[in-house]
């Protein structure tokens, strides 16, 4: 049986959202009920939601706009969607801490929340139901344990953790269990030579794809990294997470306790959370074979989804 998740996506700033959706929308193992965002411009990033979803076949997914807060963040692929396809969508559009905490509420099996960015809106909709906790698991792209971005020495300070500190803490303490992978293992996944081309040219023939593509070129042109189509993906940080929910055999899991730096560095502490953290690959090759044949759609040749 499927696997109920709910998405929380920053989806917009850094192109490894627009990767992941896709992945997962692609994945039998995983019944997608609903896609939230969280951070910066949440409509603007709904939109994009909703672009995916329609390429995907999937608009009867409902979106939720989630919160602003986390402060003022750059965003790339601001208004490469429009808001028509947001204003069209026909899985509707509702308040994103609503209909998390109504998702999570009414589903008759535990739920999987993937979180792609700041925790922002996560813990908006447990702050709002903190029973909701219980009804639910958390696997999610935060942290940098041993490892920081580039392959260089961590703990660093990462994105996700440190654009809202506060949020990631109440998260992590909640009574639920959190399944994290870390840059120690989702920084290293990247796309690039028969994998990456084999994606390339699947964009003339997959609609989700072609989404998916357009919205890669639209980022690195947007960044000044235009020559990179052509060559690899950049890091596909949150891919990883989409995978740990339904699949942890790939990587090595270890519980550490935690504790948060004012300025986003998880750091193994004597207080503080547990987490059960991805910190090292078994077989980092599967993984990428895996994410491309089913970004390729290959166990259901033919379908849109």
């Amino acid at each position: 049986m499927a696997q109920v998740v709910i998405i929380d996506t920053d989806i917009g700033t850094d192109i490894d959202d627009t990767w992941a959706l896709a992945f997962a929308l692609r994945c039998p193992e995983l019944d997608v009920r609903l896609v939230t965002t969280s951070t910066g411009d949440p409509v603007d990033r709904a939109a994009l939601v909703a672009d995916l979803l329609a390429a995907g076949g999937c608009q009867d997914i409902p979106i939720g706009v989630g919160s602003p807060g986390g402060g003022d963040l750059d965003q790339p692929l601001r208004g490469v969607a429009g808001r028509q396809a947001l204003d069209d969508h026909p899985g509707g559009v509702h308040d994103g801490v609503a209909a998390m905490v109504e998702a999570i509420e009414w589903a008759t099996t535990e739920v999987t929340v993937i979180a792609l960015g700041p925790l922002t809106t996560v813990a908006a909709a447990l702050q709002r139901r903190p029973e909701i906790a219980h009804r639910a698991r958390l696997v999610g792209m935060h942290g940098s344990l041993r490892i920081g971005y580039r392959g260089e020495p961590g703990p660093v300070p990462e994105y996700n953790v440190a654009t809202d500190v506060d949020a990631a803490r109440r998260v992590f303490a909640a009574p639920w269990e959190c399944t994290l992978t870390p840059l120690d293992t989702c920084g290293s996944a990247v796309l690039r030579d028969e994998r990456y081309r084999r994606v390339l040219a699947s964009g003339d023939h997959d609609r989700l794809l072609s989404a998916v593509l357009a919205q890669h070129r639209a980022w690195l042109d947007a960044l000044g990294l235009s020559e990179l189509y052509d060559q690899a993906t950049t890091p596909l940080y949150d891919t990883v997470a989409v995978h740990l929910a339904y699949n942890e055999s790939l990587v090595d899991m270890e519980p550490v306790r935690v504790s948060i730096d004012d300025d986003g560095t998880m750091r193994p502490s004597d207080t503080g959370a547990t987490l059960r953290l991805a910190t090292s690959w078994r077989d980092r090759e599967a993984f990428l074979d895996h994410l491309a044949g089913r970004l390729l759609d290959e166990r259901r040749p033919g379908r849109g989804r």
